[in-house]
């Protein structure tokens, strides 16, 4: 079975901070928490360092929107036509918005400017693959980017993933070999979530076929193909 028809089974967890694997992202973590209404912030970091984990999390903390880049424009206008905004709006991927849907960020942020001051102020966030310096849009976006509360999201390191694997392992009563975590670090997906859910398919995986949680049997459930039609 390949990893991604094992997640099409068990998908991923929603993400959550209780399931976010901090790392050295503590203090990031803590200031999307504590965001008063009025306030904003600005994570930044390369592909697969828990950015869009953090944007939904904080959305599902704080019951707000989140915002993907595709559907960005839309979106946020769709807000501003609005009489009152929710508690948070989080716009991810900056760095992939096209021109109109810059020019949308640029009146969200100019809403939420206005507001920040009074009983109808809101929370923003955003998310990038680079700090607002270095972000390549217009230059009035640029400016709105920085004056939020900025914070660099660093990936968790492998040795991270592995005692947060376990963890999760132990309190899911799993007696997980280490070689099986070991293998997955280096074969599976790079997402902790994805990690998360293919732990959750071998256990299942090995109650239904009587067998330990073993390096073979993951082996032979990754590469298991789906039966076809009969």
């Amino acid at each position: 079975m390949a990893q991604q028809l094992i997640l099409d089974i068990l998908p991923a967890a929603e993400p959550t901070f209780d399931n976010m694997v901090l790392g050295t992202n503590v203090a990031a973590v803590t200031a999307a928490k504590d965001l008063q209404p009025g306030q904003s912030a600005y994570f930044w970091g390369p592909q697969a360092s828990g950015r869009s984990h953090l944007l939904r999390a904080s959305v599902k903390w704080f019951d707000g929107v989140y915002i993907e880049a595709s559907q960005a424009r839309a979106s946020i206008n769709h807000l501003l036509d609005s009489q009152t905004m929710p508690a948070l709006v989080a716009v991810d991927d900056v760095h992939r918005l096209d021109e109109p849907a810059l020019g949308a960020l640029f009146g969200l942020y100019n809403r939420w400017r206005e507001q920040s001051a009074d009983q109808t102020a809101f929370r923003l966030i955003s998310a990038g693959d680079r700090a607002p310096l270095r972000m390549q849009c217009r230059e009035d976006v640029r400016t709105r980017l920085g004056w939020a509360m900025v914070f660099r999201i660093e990936p968790i390191s492998d040795q991270e993933k592995f005692d947060a694997l376990m963890q999760y392992a132990q309190a899911s009563a799993m007696p997980l070999s280490t070689d099986v975590l070991k293998w997955l670090l280096v074969h599976g997906s790079r997402d902790i979530r994805a990690l998360f859910a293919v732990l959750d398919a071998l256990d299942r995986y090995a109650l239904a076929n009587h067998r330990p949680l073993t390096l073979p049997l993951l082996k032979s459930m990754m590469a298991k193909e789906p039966s076809g039609p009969t």
